[in-house]
């Protein structure tokens, strides 16, 4: 096996940490030796079933500790993960399934009755009888590790390859960046069909550290588990943070072990992160990245000089997108190509390029060459600011920003004045079409439990620092915001389209 093999990283786990606590899942309590354990007998379940190198095997799975063997079990034999996105609908998983074409499906149970190929469960896979060893092949570092697709509800879905040697630079950047260590406590509560958990299945393994498992995402169980499991360490999505923030408790609990707080897959605003920062008492560090790239490409973190700053501007700093990371070449360039100056004032889109960025998207040759300029940077699509320090500011994604009045408004920057208002719990900002603007600024408003606010309050709040053209034009309140299945707000169902 070359030195990007995944399956590596938990042999090395076992012979360096074989009696360390590796999975904490409920009442399952795994050491390294058997974790290493429960990936090979899933690896030789799988090899009875006819999986050999290159071969799918999709995952319909919650977060537990058999899903993070799997993982393992199947890198082991060359195969292909394709993690399915658990909330998607009954037809869109079958789409995946068919595109995909898995030599097996693993489902648990609930998930297993919603989709129309027969799946296995895993335990099913740890319960089979032992087979003889499985030898395992040769991994290459551009051998493909994973798939992640799309919903595909716009048409066919569209998988992201990340190869073994995406994958484990993508490890060793996160353990350099973060310094990841064998005392360090991680915490699944983001989805692992996601990648904005995913990553840490393989960068934990690598350090010794310890993985503990939420199923799924609720708001006072996993304070529960983050406080009593002592997690050091944890990437959440800027929804989770905002609910979490708000539980009557959360901020007198015992947060003594934590260490950074990671929060990523959407921009998040300043005010919650000062919430969060006061509730956790811990570092902060805002992370931005694609499936596309492993996921990782930025982080908040700020560097020594900005250690005698005051904390306002060292808070500003830990709310932007941050720098790029180690092994990434990043650009932002206007729409001829050409580098923006770093003046965090010209805003343009940006490229990236480096070891952790896929080598394009399964059997789909045209949409690969539409991702990648001719130079190799794949086309991000989302639009930024740089500062000197080379640090990017997100404004907005370049399909949603709207064009109103012959004026361009960067929806980020709108949410972020919404949810410094006291009452405001999310905001999402969206173009609707308008006869004379061609598009107008709208508001999608959840408040707070128990807050009241008026239309013409929160677009008073607004005009106070945003241009009257910016200022929404039309204000809506809802109970909750749309989610897509990872947790982000879906503009797309607020549209309508």
């Amino acid at each position: 096996m070359t030195h990007a093999s995944l399956a590596g990283l938990l042999d090395r786990a076992e012979l360096l940490w074989p009696d360390q606590p590796a999975a904490v899942d409920s009442e399952l309590r795994w050491t390294y030796r058997e974790l290493g354990d429960a990936a090979r007998a899933m690896a030789s379940a799988l090899a009875s079933r006819g999986v050999v190198r290159g071969d799918r095997v999709a995952a319909l799975c919650d977060n537990h500790a058999e899903f993070a063997a799997l993982h393992f079990a199947v890198a082991r034999l060359g195969a292909i993960l394709v993690p399915i996105n658990t909330r998607l609908s009954a037809s869109e998983v079958d789409g995946i399934v068919a595109f995909a074409s898995p030599r097996v499906l693993v489902a648990d149970g609930e998930h297993r009755e919603s989709c129309a190929a027969p799946a296995l469960l895993p335990r099913e896979l740890l319960d089979a009888p032992a087979h003889a060893s499985v030898p395992s092949p040769a991994i290459r570092a551009d051998d493909p590790a994973q798939i992640y697709f799309t919903s595909g509800t716009t048409g066919r879905p569209k998988g992201v390859v990340l190869t073994h040697g995406n994958v484990h630079a993508h490890a060793v950047m996160t353990i350099a960046e973060l310094a990841l260590g064998e005392r360090d406590v991680w915490a699944h509560v983001a989805p692992m069909f996601h990648l904005a958990d995913a990553w840490a299945t393989f960068a934990i393994t690598a350090v010794g550290g310890r993985h503990v498992f939420l199923r799924r995402f609720a708001a006072r169980p996993c304070l529960d588990l983050l406080e009593r499991e002592r997690v050091t360490v944890t990437n959440l999505v800027p929804t989770m943070l905002t609910r979490l923030v708000h539980e009557p408790d959360a901020a007198a609990r015992d947060w003594s072990s934590f260490r950074v707080l990671l929060s990523g897959g959407a921009p998040i605003a300043p005010a919650t992160v000062r919430r969060v920062r006061e509730t956790f008492r811990c570092r902060y560090v805002q992370t931005y990245g694609m499936t596309e790239t492993s996921p990782y490409l930025t982080l908040s973190i700020p560097l020594a000089r900005h250690d005698g700053l005051d904390d306002g501007t060292r808070l500003a700093i830990a709310a932007r997108t941050g720098r790029p990371v180690l092994g990434i070449e990043l650009r932002v360039v206007d729409e001829r190509g050409q580098g923006i100056p770093r003046d965090d004032q010209n805003v343009g889109e940006i490229l990236v390029r480096g070891p952790t960025v896929t080598p394009g998207y399964w059997n789909d040759p045209a949409a690969t060459a539409a991702a990648f300029t001719a130079d190799g940077f794949l086309r991000t699509g989302d639009l930024a600011t740089q500062d000197a320090d080379g640090s990017v500011r997100i404004v907005d994604r370049a399909k949603d920003v709207i064009k109103t009045g012959g004026e361009s408004v960067f929806s980020t920057e709108v949410e972020h004045r919404l949810c410094e208002h006291d009452a405001v719990l999310e905001a999402a900002v969206y173009g609707e079409p308008d006869d004379d603007l061609g598009e107008r600024v709208v508001a999608a408003v959840a408040l707070k439990p128990g807050a009241v606010a008026t239309v013409a309050e929160l677009v008073a709040h607004c005009r106070a620092s945003l241009a009257g053209f910016e200022t929404p034009k039309a204000i809506r309140f809802v109970d909750a915001l749309p989610r897509t299945g990872t947790g982000k707000i879906s503009k797309r169902l607020l549209r309508g389209s």
